[in-house]
């Protein structure tokens, strides 16, 4: 493998299209995107995997929940052998309005609990990731992040995972800077 692009969430019917899981709602983009399904047993996870651009990608969706995130990201880098800069972390973010996408080489965990969580298990903060914004919540966070998009973000949501999916073909055909251009600015595919 060349990379692995992981996407957070809570497994479950219950959370599948809630704002703390716009990390897998992406990889499920991705995975149509590219053509592959997401649906072995692997690392704690559910992965998948394709080849685009002359790379092998893993895609992988932790079945932890959202807190124990490492633990699956981590078996997977170990057995892959995998650079912390060829992991891609795709998550929800509510520092963002709903829609908002932004990638970057590196960083804190922000207080979000499934990055913090990976930070733990790899010993390092030295990952890209993408951050998709929810929303600052506008009550309890536990009940706004786990609650389901309003009528009126579900278009911009569907626009972020296409952006931050977008970013990833850039990614893989050229490098993370000319990825970062895209999601970070107003460059056009």
């Amino acid at each position: 493998m060349d990379y692995i692009i992981a996407g957070l969430g809570n497994p479950g019917d219950r959370y599948t299209f809630t704002r703390h899981n716009a990390g897998f709602l992406t990889i499920d983009y991705l995975a149509q995107f590219f053509n592959t399904k997401v649906d072995k047993i692997k690392f704690k996870g559910l992965v998948g995997s394709f080849e685009y651009a002359g790379k092998k990608v893993l895609l992988l969706k932790p079945m932890t929940y959202m807190n124990a995130s490492g633990e699956s990201i981590k078996e997977a880098v170990n057995f892959y052998k995998i650079k912390p800069e060829k992991l891609i972390v795709i998550y929800d973010d509510i520092a963002f309005d709903v829609g908002i996408v932004k990638m970057r080489k590196k960083g804190s965990d922000g207080g979000h609990n499934g990055v913090k969580s990976i930070i733990q298990c790899l010993g390092t903060e030295e990952f890209p990731r993408i951050r998709i914004g929810i929303g600052i919540p506008k009550y309890d966070m536990v009940k706004y992040v786990l609650s389901e998009f309003e009528d009126g973000e579900k278009e911009k949501i569907f626009r972020a995972i296409e952006k931050a999916s977008n970013g990833i073909k850039i990614l893989l055909e050229s490098d993370i800077d000319r990825a970062m251009n895209y999601i970070n600015g107003d460059m056009v595919v």
